[in-house]
């Protein structure tokens, strides 16, 4: 009975070296099995770590300071190339400020290096949609990874998915307008914010609106943490709020008018010193209307 128990770890070691080459999800060591003997999840993870590779855990891309996944691209880190290289101001009916993006590079407070401020001049007084920054690339399911500090209470600024949804940002609110609500959809988890002058960060699956002969049949949806806490799970959201100038169909029918074009990742400027860090994006193709992860 040892020996095929060992037979059997030495097989499953192979099978553990297999995944990490392939690239596949560590989850599949929970179900794997030794000679129809299942082992606890610690040490199907030490097998692995013998078998000459290692294993990450999911929760390590979320939450502050979370690295990129696998195949995500970062479009943000701090350094004026990534902000010239991949935004561009959203050419909305507001718009007023002009290329190149005046966004600053600013010192990050917390951990030294630097940070993107959203605190345009052509924004001052809260004119949202009048210096709004969009990524170039276009994106339809998708998973985000933002990180963002607030300086002042009050503070305001807001990530657009598909530069339509808004998942607000907001110091001082916990209304279902307030801080990492999707905004007029849910309530705001306010107690997981983790205050001015610190870091926070929004985790977030987004399965794009689906179409069948030029009609909507599946609403978008979303599931969201903040920081590190699951907040909001396959939220449907019915319309783009705020009007023309929030973002992509804000005039289409009072935002129920959604259409079947893909749209940038968009960060608001509304004259508050809002930073940015640490913001990446892989793309997603969900077939199934469910986003939880």
């Amino acid at each position: 009975m040892f020996g095929a128990y060992l037979i059997g770890v030495g097989r499953f070691g192979e099978r553990i070296r297999d995944l990490c080459l392939g690239g596949d999800s560590p989850s599949e060591f929970r179900s794997m099995k030794l000679q129809s003997i299942s082992l606890p999840l610690w040490m199907l993870i030490s097998i692995a770590f013998l078998a000459g590779c290692s294993v990450s855990s999911p929760e390590s891309s979320i939450g502050v300071g979370a690295d990129p996944e696998t195949g995500a691209v970062v479009y943000l880190d701090g350094s004026k190339s990534k902000l010239d290289g991949n935004w561009a101001y959203w050419e909305g009916p507001r718009l007023k400020a002009t290329m190149p993006v005046k966004w600053e590079v600013v010192s990050d407070p917390v951990d030294g290096g630097s940070a993107i401020s959203a605190n345009d001049p052509s924004a001052a007084g809260g004119l949202y949609g009048a210096a709004d920054i969009v990524t170039r690339k276009k994106f339809g399911d998708q998973r985000v990874h933002v990180e963002f500090l607030i300086t002042t209470e009050g503070g305001n600024s807001g990530v657009y998915l598909q530069n339509r949804y808004e998942i607000q940002i907001l110091d001082g609110d916990e209304t279902k307008h307030g801080m990492a609500a999707v905004i007029n959809e849910t309530e705001s988890p306010y107690h997981a914010y983790n205050g001015l002058g610190k870091w926070n960060a929004y985790d977030i699956q987004f399965r794009a609106a689906r179409f069948k002969d030029g009609k909507l049949s599946e609403k978008p949806l979303a599931t969201v943490y903040f920081n590190g806490e699951k907040v909001h799970v396959n939220q449907t959201i019915n319309k783009v709020w705020g009007g023309p100038n929030s973002g992509l169909d804000g005039g289409n029918e009072d935002g129920f008018g959604i259409t079947d074009r893909p749209g940038g990742l968009k960060l608001q400027a509304e004259g508050h010193d809002v930073r940015y860090r640490n913001i990446w994006i892989k793309e997603l193709d969900l077939a199934e209307p469910d986003t939880d992860f």
